[in-house]
């Protein structure tokens, strides 16, 4: 049986693959039910998110070749299409590659949390289908905790590696208490959306979203319990402001120094704190300037960026180390499972000869023998059933030389 990680990722496939490769939520639990009817495969779990697929699955073959003719039988794509853009790892590689997904050391920013998540999503999605399997089952277990691991005895994802992330924790920094603030954010493309979200995960008080497109801004500040507006009516509401954002693909700056000059004597000069990340600059540079102000660029954030991104990639070689361990754990379990069985059956043995010479020992006390003669012969028999096959396979492995089947007898009986 052999576990088998196969997928595509924003490395290896443009995004024109990766669209036509996705699962979304509503499709996870019927594909995965086709996906596990399928010949030789045992136990199946698919992660999707926008920056990867990937399938994990069990199975009496050494290729994904079966997966293959599924994906582009379930995608209506011909294989020559996404094969090029496919990798796949077996056994110890698989659970390495799944540890180290699960870490966020595979992910395209380094240690990023958010995939911990979509694994455990995945996990579940094949635990409601039905179609985990117990090795597949334990390995996503055991998955968790070695991300656990990662996160705990690292600072893989303790530092900020985004602007959006660096901006939020800088206001953090600055006021005791976000619940109190009220954050304005102009523009309503990726960088804004992550700061708002970033800021509504850290109980941010109030949330204005100002854009050109009304619509888009409305969109935006829905998903946040927002209020949006439009560019336009930014002089009325930037004295509201303790926190301003800026990201527009504006030619010209959006805020000037008079218009902030006069929403900070409206404040009757409670400062504001303002992070421009546009370029060019959504804020003029002579904002700064104000007594009241605290004006941070892209390149400010940039530096801090740059400082956290060495640590992390420290703490990835530290999270390295524990991956190493943590699969050699699961290997060894692995590996016991292949004696499961084998114990399983000579128990089963075992049983069966002292079924067989109990039954013929109450035979004799029925037939009126003493119960001691009866007990001896039961154990003598006994014990000359359990040793005769090991003693006869012995003797076989020393005329023909087996000394290492000699050896692993006197260390499986523990023999002096």
């Amino acid at each position: 049986m052999t576990l088998l990680a196969v997928g595509v990722n924003y490395n290896t496939a443009p995004v024109a693959i990766r669209e036509r490769l996705a699962f979304p939520a509503d499709m996870l639990e019927s594909s995965l039910k086709t996906l596990w009817n399928s010949h030789k495969i045992n136990g199946a779990a698919i992660l999707s998110t926008c920056n990867r697929t990937e399938f994990y699955y069990q199975t009496d073959e050494n290729e994904p070749n079966t997966l293959i003719e599924w994906i582009a039988d379930i995608k209506k794509i011909s294989p020559n299409e996404f094969t090029p853009y496919l990798y796949s790892h077996t056994d110890s590689q698989t659970i390495r590659h799944m540890f180290r997904v699960a870490s966020g050391l595979d992910s395209m920013v380094l240690g990023e949390p958010q995939i911990l998540g979509q694994m455990k999503t995945a996990y579940q999605a094949a635990y409601d289908a039905g179609t985990l399997g117990k090795h597949l089952g334990k390995l996503f277990h055991h998955t968790f905790s070695a991300a656990k691991k990662v996160r705990t005895d690292t600072a893989i994802g303790s530092s900020p590696v985004s602007v959006a992330f660096a901006a939020v924790q800088l206001a953090q920094q600055i006021f005791d208490s976000l619940s109190e603030q009220t954050a304005l954010l102009i523009g309503a493309g990726e960088t804004i959306e992550l700061t708002a979200r970033h800021l509504y995960q850290n109980n941010i008080g109030r949330i204005i979203i100002a854009n050109r497109t009304f619509d888009k801004a409305h969109a935006l500040a829905a998903q946040f319990n927002g209020y949006a507006i439009a560019l336009s009516e930014i002089p009325t509401h930037l004295a509201e402001a303790d926190i301003v954002v800026s990201s527009t693909s504006s030619q010209l700056p959006i805020l000037g120094k008079g218009r902030v000059e006069s929403a900070i004597k409206k404040r009757k000069h409670k400062p504001i704190f303002m992070v421009d990340l546009a370029v060019p600059r959504d804020i003029e540079a002579e904002v700064a300037q104000l007594k009241d102000v605290y004006l941070y660029t892209v390149d400010d954030l940039q530096h801090t960026i740059d400082q956290n991104m060495d640590s992390r990639r420290k703490a990835a070689e530290q999270a390295e180390e524990i991956i190493d361990t943590q699969v050699e754990h699961f290997m060894s379990w692995m590996r016991s499972q292949g004696a499961q069985s084998v114990i399983k059956d000579y128990r089963q043995q075992a049983e069966l000869t002292r079924d067989e010479v109990l039954a013929k020992a109450l035979s004799q006390l029925n037939n009126g023998n003493s119960a001691e003669e009866v007990l001896n012969r039961l154990a003598h028999t006994l014990t000359n059933k359990l040793i005769h096959t090991p003693s006869s396979q012995l003797r076989e492995a020393g005329a023909n030389d087996r000394h290492d089947l000699v050896s692993a007898a006197r260390e499986i009986f523990k023999l002096k």
